[in-house]
């Protein structure tokens, strides 16, 4: 039902109601309070309905390393067709929609961001979009370059933690506390003894460790300290862990399911199995890990974290990465708009005439002198 067909009902039905109230006479006219509580009741009812018909919105936002296959799930998740699969430049936004078991329409926003470097204000964009209350955040980093992805790792939870931060000195205490309440029933179900050790952050984050596919061809004992290291950070801020490849269906479906829970809400998670061993693609859901399971080294921060796994494997310090020339976006088939491309052909065509008459003309006036 429309808002403006509500607001009409709802006078329609004050009208007759009061209609009624007055036929038995003088004696029969409502009160000032009468009035005000049927006010209030038709208020209320209102509220629940426009709350049952308006759409849920729920926010994800993807990002983490390069070329890790952040922009193919998104695309395997929405059933696009992928071509080619363009590098994302900076920000980039997509939605889904879907109606829920109650009739009501769910809206799922998608924002993948395409770099890490200097990314705090883009971080902020979907953050304060939509709210940290309905936010979940996906961190995919590339297994098969275990000399890089903790930088990835470190930098992005470092964005995220500063930025949450940030909005969170600005929220009422009242959905600060909210936030405080959601985070610790999704962290604190199965391992209350390590709450006091840990640095949720404000919202769910699940770290997925792309390329799966050839980091099972890695040495044991390095594909161990991997897996010992995501583990303790997805621990340490109070996340999920799921290994993905594309090439790998059923890693692929965990992961695709895990992205409509998190953006529709299916009522029960989408890990089917506990798994905590470096010789198997890992999954591991909020709050079903401890430090006593991941091994013996006890509490850590994410600079022991990062210093432990370091030792076991030197990391490559990310240099600022030279900024190159995206490709012409005129070129792109994925850009492709008939009416601009006919009249952009012409200016090229008229520019060249140009450049040809500039030429020639050059080289008489040379002739000449």
């Amino acid at each position: 039902m429309r808002l403006p067909q509500i607001f009409h009902s709802w006078h329609k039905r004050l009208r007759r109601m009061f209609e009624k109230s007055t036929e038995g006479g003088d004696n029969a006219t409502p009160s000032i309070q009468d009035i005000a509580g049927r006010l209030a009741e038709e208020q209320q009812r209102l509220r629940q309905l426009e709350a049952s018909s308006m759409p849920k919105e729920r926010s994800l936002l993807v990002l983490g390393s390069k070329c890790v296959g952040k922009s193919t799930a998104i695309n395997k998740f929405f059933d696009r067709e992928e071509h080619t699969t363009r590098p994302t430049l900076a920000l980039e936004y997509s939605f889904g929609r879907r109606i829920g078991s109650g009739r009501t329409p769910q809206v799922m926003n998608v924002w993948e961001l395409g770099s890490l470097d200097n990314a705090d204000q883009l971080l902020e964009v979907p953050m304060r979009t939509h709210g940290l209350q309905q936010l979940a955040v996906f961190i995919m980093v590339d297994l098969s370059q275990p000399q890089r992805f903790w930088t990835d790792l470190e930098c992005a939870y470092k964005g995220l933690r500063d930025t949450s931060q940030e909005l969170l000195s600005r929220m009422t205490p009242q959905l600060r506390e909210t936030l405080e309440q959601r985070t610790l029933e999704r962290v604190g179900q199965q391992n209350k003894e390590d709450l006091g050790t840990l640095e949720p952050l404000p919202f769910p984050v699940v770290i997925v460790g792309g390329k799966y596919d050839l980091f099972m061809t890695l040495d044991p004992s390095l594909k161990k300290a991997i897996c010992r290291c995501l583990r303790s950070m997805a621990h340490h801020i109070g996340g999920a862990l799921l290994f993905y490849s594309q090439k790998v269906p059923k890693l692929s479906k965990v992961l695709r399911d895990t992205i409509s829970h998190m953006g529709f809400g299916s009522p029960s998670h989408p890990f089917r199995s506990h798994v905590t061993d470096h010789n198997e693609p890992l999954s591991i859901w909020f709050g079903t890990d401890s430090w006593s399971r991941i091994g013996d080294t006890g509490v850590q921060s994410v600079e022991r974290i990062g210093a432990t796994f370091g030792v076991a494997v030197p990391q490559l310090r990310l240099e600022k990465q030279q900024l190159q020339a995206p490709p012409d976006p005129a070129k792109d088939p994925g850009f492709k708009e008939s009416l601009i491309d006919e009249m952009r052909s012409q200016k090229n065509e008229e520019l060249a005439t140009i450049m040809r008459d500039v030429l020639l003309r050059g080289k008489f006036e040379s002739v000449q002198n």
